[in-house]
């Protein structure tokens, strides 16, 4: 993770300072790129704690094209009840969005249903990720194998516009390579989280398709550290990071839709303690 720490510094010293949708302020730089090669180990943060049951519950939850925070509740704990709080809770229940949540829990047409059931012109509904898998089977070669989250008329229907616009799949060699293009990077709390999520999408990708996981490219737009996050970054900086783990997946496995929890596992992460700090919403 030596390239997500290295970022971390120069945006911490090369930023500018901007005012931002929150009120909280933020050093930014724009446009940025990271590549992790998965013969290199998982890609996760060492010098923290990775929050890994949330990476694994939120991806299921997209990948089953819900939009219901208490199903992610669910998938993470066992259980909707609501005094069990999930990573979408206060999106959830934020004041400009719950006039428009039609049921408890409802974020609207966000990351999983544009995945599964994107709406074309006449209302037919596309399982984008369906799709790309198809291709990278039938048409490996293809440039368009592409899912996008970002759906400029639905973005009012959603509790929070994607963070993590689109992703393209690449195949060469045997191997399954992914780019995913982030338009607002949160380096500190969501970028470490956003690497093994994609990266994990990769290998499960990878497995069904019959491929080995080759690079995860991750371009950055708005790569950004909140004012308030300035000490949390300059004590993980501190840190020398270990060895990264090793991603475990059931080889049973053979259909994207077929993963559950047990299924996915991060075998010897050695990591520094968490490091807590304020989201913004």
């Amino acid at each position: 993770m030596k390239q997500y720490l290295d970022a971390l510094q120069y945006v911490l010293d090369n930023g500018a300072d901007r005012k931002d949708r929150t009120g909280t302020g933020t050093r930014a730089v724009f446009g940025m790129q990271l590549r992790f090669n998965m013969e290199n180990g998982f890609p996760a943060i060492t010098t923290k704690k990775l929050a890994w049951k949330s990476v694994v519950s939120e991806l299921l939850w997209f990948i089953e094209g819900s939009n219901d925070e208490r199903r992610l509740a669910e998938i993470l704990h066992g259980t909707r009840d609501q005094s069990k709080n999930t990573i979408w809770t206060d999106n959830a229940n934020a004041s400009y969005w719950k006039p428009k949540a039609r049921f408890e829990g409802d974020l609207g047409r966000v990351y999983g249903v544009q995945w599964r059931k994107w709406k074309n012109s006449e209302g037919k509904e596309i399982d984008q990720l369906a799709n790309a898998i198809e291709m990278i089977k039938t048409n490996p070669t293809s440039r368009r194998i592409i899912v996008s989250a970002w759906n400029p008329g639905e973005l009012d229907k959603m509790a929070l516009p994607p963070c993590h616009t689109f992703f393209q799949f690449f195949v060469a060699d045997g191997k399954l390579s992914l780019q995913m293009y982030q338009r607002s990077c949160d380096m500190f709390l969501g970028v470490p989280f956003n690497i093994a999520s994609y990266s994990l999408l990769l290998h499960m990708i990878a497995q069904v398709t019959g491929l080995k996981p080759g690079d995860f490219v991750h371009t950055l737009g708005d790569s950004h550290i909140y004012h308030n996050h300035f000490e949390q970054v300059k004590e993980q900086l501190s840190r020398k990071p270990f060895p990264p783990p090793k991603l475990w997946l059931n080889p049973e496995i053979k259909n994207i839709d077929d993963f559950r929890m047990e299924d996915i596992k991060l075998e010897n992460y050695e990591f520094h303690p968490p490091i807590k700090a304020p989201m913004a919403v």
